[in-house]
């Protein structure tokens, strides 16, 4: 019996020893896939470039969904760890920014910036597409955004959209938001909308406990105008108690690139000049916060009326904002990202040319249109 035993259980061992390398073999090869692989797991999506983790979005059980890790040039990480993972001598500030995200501080009166008990939640109902692709992937989902009472107070559909091309890593983030439930109101303020931290070490201005004195990071911002902020300029604007002086301003993009493992990378956000108040303010900041705001008008021009910035879509109607996002080497000169936003500028145009954009400065508002959604796919 005990023979008998034995037998059975190196049966066993030598069954599951001859999987493992098939597993691996499995894994070895889907990674191997050229292009942009979207691969669907419990609780997020996966991103690979030519068999290279870029990010994976997540999207089930969080209060927002969010991009982590983001995998730049090189493979070096682009984006603070901490709250997503303990990361070294990284500050542990504003908890809310994970990876890349989107959202707003008030939507009809409701908090969907910052985490905690009382804000609402951007939650996924159902996945629209998921398609890989030699040259681009997408990833098309529409989410409902809900208040702490429960309310769904909105819903979106946003795609995100990756590409494969050799001049470093880019991805397209546009939105649409449906005034589903009723009139909507994204509120005057300066926490929204298309958001990044970038990786510590890239910081303007270096973390300094409360009661030292500001001391110059590596980092540096940039905007389209040629507005610049340094180490050198963010701690002249500490020390006289005033914001960076590229805070608040108005570009049709924005870069900020530093030192991450060695080398200098950056991360350019272009705001797509169909999207509504073009050229959006930047709410950047010198301690990693990278964000555009379209709606903070009255925060960032030092306005006294507070509803400056107000935009209100009205019931059935929605509101369409796009930004690429470009992840790159060297700054923003070496990484040509004046050329490639002329570039990004040109095609959408050319599509303003066929009539399918609004000029920049009118709020481009459209009835409410239904979309075809894979009800098989993963949710």
């Amino acid at each position: 019996m005990l023979l008998q035993r034995f037998a059975k259980m190196v049966t066993v061992w030598l069954l599951l020893a001859s999987l493992f390398p098939a597993v691996a073999a499995e894994k070895t090869s889907a990674a191997s896939k050229p292009g942009v692989q979207i691969i669907p797991l419990t609780n997020r999506y996966r991103v690979e470039i030519n068999g290279q983790l870029f990010t994976e979005y997540f999207f089930k059980d969080v209060p927002k969904p969010y991009c982590y890790p983001i995998l730049g040039p090189g493979g070096v990480a682009m984006t603070r760890k901490w709250p997503l993972e303990e990361g070294k001598d990284e500050e542990h500030d504003h908890p809310h920014h994970q990876g890349l995200w989107f959202g707003h501080q008030i939507v009809n009166g409701n908090n969907f910036w910052t985490i905690s008990p009382g804000t609402g939640k951007i939650v996924q109902e159902s996945l629209v597409s998921a398609i890989s692709g030699e040259k681009a992937g997408s990833i098309t989902t529409q989410n409902k955004w809900v208040a702490k009472d429960g309310a769904v107070v909105l819903r979106d559909e946003r795609t995100l959209r990756f590409y494969n091309r050799p001049d470093g890593r880019f991805m397209d983030y546009d939105v649409t938001l449906k005034a589903t439930e009723g009139e909507v109101t994204f509120g005057d303020d300066k926490d929204g909308m298309m958001a990044i931290r970038v990786a510590e070490t890239m910081r303007v201005l270096k973390f300094a406990a409360k009661g030292e004195k500001a001391k110059a990071g590596d980092g540096h911002i940039v905007l389209s105008t040629g507005v610049r902020d340094s180490g050198e300029t963010a701690v002249a604007a500490k020390e006289a108690k005033k914001e960076a002086v590229t805070w608040g301003k108005q570009a049709a993009w924005c870069d900020y690139y530093g030192p991450v493992d060695g080398k200098t990378v950056g991360v350019a956000i272009f705001d797509h000049p169909g999207n509504p108040r073009h050229p959006t303010w930047w709410h950047v900041r010198d301690y990693g916060l990278f964000a555009a705001n379209p709606f903070g008008k009255h925060y960032f021009e030092n306005l006294p009326d507070k509803s400056a910035g107000n935009l209100v879509v009205p019931a059935g109607q929605s509101v369409t904002f796009r930004y690429r996002i470009y992840f790159h080497e060297g700054d923003e000169k070496q990484a040509k990202v004046a050329e490639l936003y002329a570039e990004y500028s040109k095609a959408t145009s050319n599509a303003a040319n066929r009539g399918l954009e609004k000029r920049a400065s009118e709020v481009r508002l459209q009835p409410i249109q239904k979309s075809k959604t894979d009800s098989e796919a993963p949710q």
